[in-house]
Formats: C-alpha cells, sequence, structure tokens
C-alpha cells in the first residue's frame, strides 16, 4: 500500500450516521462518527477492541448534522459499525467492520481488573443499586465499568470528558460479575459521569451525573 492509501480510513455507514477508524495521518484518526443527516436522530459508533467482546465501548455524537466525535485511543484491532439512535434507542445500525494495525500506538486492552482494584486505582467512583460501578482517574484519563452482582443485568458507564456535552460515552461491561472494562482518554478529563444498569438495552437502574 502506499502511504496516500494507508493514511485512508476505513468507514461504515448507515443513513444518518458515518463511522470510520483511521490511522494519525488520516483526516479521521481514531474512532470517529459523524451525523450526517439533520433530523431529531443522533449518530453513534459501538465498538470493541482488541478482538475480546467482554467490553463495548459506545461514543453517541450528540452534535449537529456534519458533527464529528470520536476518540484517539483504539486498539490494535477495532470491531466497528455505525448506528442511529432516536433518545436512547437503537433504530438502525450498519454491518460490523474489523481493521487491524491502524494505531501506531494502541491502547492494551485489560481483562482481569476487579471492581476492588478499580477502585484502588481510582480517584473517584461511584455506585447504583443492582450493582454497577463507574470509577476513574485524571492523569493520563482513564474510565472503569464495572460489574458486581452475578446477575443477567449489564454494568455501564456513561460520562462526558473534557467539558464537552455533545458527545456522551459509554462503556458496557459484558463479562459477568468482577468485571471490569476499561476506556482511556489520554489529557481530556471527565466532565460528568455515573454508573448505570441495563437488561440489553433497557435501563434497569441508574443515578442521577455528577460533576466532576
Amino acid at each position: 500500500m502506499s502511504e496516500a492509501e494507508e493514511s485512508e480510513p476505513v468507514c461504515v455507514r448507515v443513513k444518518g450516521a458515518e463511522a470510520c477508524v483511521g490511522p494519525d495521518g488520516s483526516d479521521r484518526p481514531g474512532v470517529t462518527i459523524e451525523d450526517t443527516a439533520g433530523d431529531r436522530r443522533h449518530a453513534a459508533v459501538e465498538y470493541y477492541l482488541s478482538g475480546y467482546l467482554g467490553t463495548k465501548y459506545v461514543i453517541h455524537n450528540l452534535g449537529r448534522e456534519g458533527d464529528v466525535r470520536g476518540s484517539r485511543e483504539i486498539g490494535r484491532i477495532v470491531t466497528f459499525r455505525a448506528a442511529l439512535y432516536k433518545g436512547n434507542h437503537r433504530v438502525k445500525f450498519s454491518r460490523w467492520k474489523t481493521v487491524q494495525n491502524v494505531a501506531k500506538y494502541p491502547v492494551k486492552r485489560e481483562t482481569r481488573v476487579t471492581p476492588a482494584g478499580a477502585r484502588a486505582r481510582a480517584e473517584a467512583c461511584t455506585s447504583t443499586r443492582r450493582a454497577a460501578t463507574t470509577c476513574f482517574a485524571e492523569r493520563r484519563t482513564y474510565v472503569f465499568a464495572c460489574d458486581t452482582s452475578a446477575d443477567k443485568y449489564q454494568a455501564r458507564a456513561e460520562y462526558f470528558v473534557g467539558g464537552d456535552p455533545t458527545a456522551r460515552f459509554e462503556i458496557h461491561q459484558l463479562a459477568g460479575v468482577n468485571t471490569c472494562g476499561k476506556a482511556e482518554h489520554g489529557e481530556l478529563s471527565v466532565s460528568m459521569y455515573r454508573a448505570a444498569v441495563f437488561d440489553d438495552n433497557h435501563q434497569i437502574a441508574d443515578q442521577l451525573y455528577k460533576y466532576n
């Protein structure tokens, strides 16, 4: 491949949303999601890192048509799709696409972090009933979403970074009790956050957002 081809992002689309994964030298570095329609729905990108299906990441683009939101912190392997949401309900999505070796410095997945370990490493934590915990630290910012109950429900972290209210980040922890999923955000600090519990896409429990 030529340098120009190597710097091109790989994208998937549905009507109203375009998700891309690209190298640092591209016009869409990391994983990004663009809202391509001026309607009441918003675009989102859903993705897994490094072939691990126990943690799913979602970035909701709450900006206007043409706005792009995303994260530079991606793994060696990224499996992603574009989706369209109306409120908290997903109404449309593309096929999954997998790309490899896009990032020059990929983040490493952590699959052995327990809720106790996350609390010990973090500067702030919050929990909700039905047993979901969200923890984060601000130096080279990372966020943990931990499932602390042996039931059928999923723990989620929902948060905003860098004071931007137009991009909501989510970590869906799917691996079960005493497991945590981790996301990294570089120099961007967490500005608002909460823990939540879901049954598939139905919210079971949560708390009010807290401001950092």
